[in-house]
């Protein structure tokens, strides 16, 4: 019940500041909102200072995702170009099934599959996923604490600088910072061992849900992610009723098929959508498992520890999101209709 209260908390907070909205997250892939890219750049700078110094005085520890190499990039790649096309991440596309959105649905169905066919396949794609680097962090490569603490200072600064300044490019209301100081605060306290002893994650619940759902997978890998795979479906299930909650008290609650952005540039029809939300889903959850995280997960929890396997994947699922958004959403010329044949009216005979 615990965590479903956490996940209600992470929902509600998204759901402020309508950053797990299509057009909110689609939007950041054609560059016309930023709120998104602002809002993980001050969340992981201003967490990372309080997460380090919540390690220093003892009070937690790392929870560093290891350098899987192939698995990082390649997982990266896949789950950025989802992401684009899907318009929701793991844990957004929960809050945005909660207010009404049939394609996030639809993206939850690809994102089971996905995951599935990934713990099917573990045993004969775990080994093709190396070198594993091991729990690279910054804390790990600077072991000095007046260099580690003046590097994560200016990587800290940089990062809040990075977001104000995309503020300045493009001035909308400030309800992304508000997010962003929740969002790191809300994750420093879950990293707490006496609060949860885990950091904010979303994506290995759905193999967890698909393999209890359908008893399949591998046992190896369904072993490995029982337990933060339980703890996140009931974090989800939280964000869930944070949007249905939230969309009833506004009054704001629609069955919606088809996003406001995605008619602009493919249509009005449900089908075309749900078809790509399905591929979005199903690339976006493989990739996450093939990287062993997603943006919550590894590139928020994971920037704010500094691990280098979490930096990576944010360099390459932002790559290859901003790339597929180029390529993907192109406003398509219309077919020019010819005019209609002039019929003369009985007045403009007589006229004559």
């Amino acid at each position: 019940m615990e965590t479903i209260v956490w996940g209600f908390m992470f929902g509600a907070i998204l759901q402020y500041a309508r950053l797990n909205r299509f057009n909110t997250i689609a939007g950041m892939a054609v560059l016309q909102n930023l709120a998104v890219a602002k809002t993980m750049a001050f969340t992981i700078g201003l967490g990372m200072l309080l997460l380090q110094s919540e390690i220093l005085l003892g009070w937690a520890d790392y929870h560093v995702k290891p350098l899987i190499l192939v698995g990082v990039v390649v997982g990266g790649l896949l789950f950025g170009v989802g992401m684009a096309v899907l318009g929701y991440c793991p844990g957004t596309v929960a809050i945005s099934l909660g207010q009404g959105n049939l394609d996030a649905l639809v993206g939850i169905i690809g994102g089971l599959c996905g995951a599935l066919v990934f713990a099917v396949v573990y045993p004969s794609i775990n080994p093709l996923l190396g070198p594993n680097l091991g729990a690279l962090s910054v804390r790990s490569l600077l072991p000095d604490d007046t260099l580690f603490w003046s590097v994560t200072s200016a990587v800290a600064i940089l990062f809040m600088g990075i977001a104000l300044y995309l503020q300045k490019l493009q001035h909308h209301d400030w309800r992304w910072l508000h997010a962003a100081v929740g969002l790191a605060l809300l994750n420093c306290v879950l990293t707490l061992p006496f609060v949860a002893g885990h950091p904010m994650g979303a994506s290995t619940a759905f193999p967890y849900a698909a393999m209890t759902l359908t008893d399949l997978g591998a046992e190896s890998y369904q072993a490995a992610i029982a337990a933060p795979g339980a703890w996140e479906l009931w974090f989800l299930t939280g964000a869930f009723l944070a949007g249905l909650v939230f969309a009833l008290l506004h009054r704001s609650f629609r069955i919606s098929s088809v996003p406001e952005l995605w008619v602009r540039y493919h249509g009005p029809k449900p089908a075309k959508r749900f078809f790509w939300a399905f591929v979005g889903g199903f690339l976006l959850l493989f990739g996450a498992r093939m990287a062993g995280g997603c943006t919550s997960g590894h590139v928020i929890s994971g920037g704010m520890q500094l691990a280098v396997s979490s930096l990576v994947f944010a360099v390459v699922v932002f790559a290859a999101f901003l790339t597929t958004g180029h390529y993907f959403y192109r406003i398509r010329q219309a077919v020019p209709i010819p005019p209609s044949p002039r019929i003369v009216g009985v007045n403009e005979i007589e006229a004559r």
